[in-house]
């Protein structure tokens, strides 16, 4: 198993696991775009079906640190407007991940605050 250069585990076993965990505790959750298997960085989409969707995109605080910061304003949105705007982010960087978990109150397993 490699690590990248900051002793992280790649972030596409950091993903099995934790989609594994959701599934594990009967939460959908799923992988829509597959980025750079080491070093990606993930978009999350939570979706509270039909309540709409919330997008977070993983970023680094000042100090390095990984966290979430929310797209689109933060807010709830119509699940076309934020899968438009991952898709726009996709463009921009390739290398993303992009992960889709169903959960009513939007809920997700990835650890880090949001920014």
């Amino acid at each position: 198993m490699s690590y990248d250069g900051d002793g992280r585990l790649p972030v596409e076993l950091l993903i099995k696991a934790q989609i594994r965990r959701c599934s594990v505790e009967g939460i959908p959750a799923i992988v829509v775009h597959r980025g750079e298997k080491n070093s990606g960085m993930i978009v999350l989409k939570l979706n509270r079906y039909p309540n709409g969707c919330r997008v977070l995109s993983q970023m680094r605080d000042m100090d390095g640190a990984l966290g979430w910061l929310p797209a689109l304003k933060g807010e709830w949105v119509g699940e076309a407007e934020a899968d438009a705007y991952i898709e726009r982010a996709i463009q921009r960087d390739p290398d993303l991940w992009v992960i889709e978990i169903e959960h009513p109150e939007g809920w997700h397993p990835f650890e880090g605050p949001e920014l």
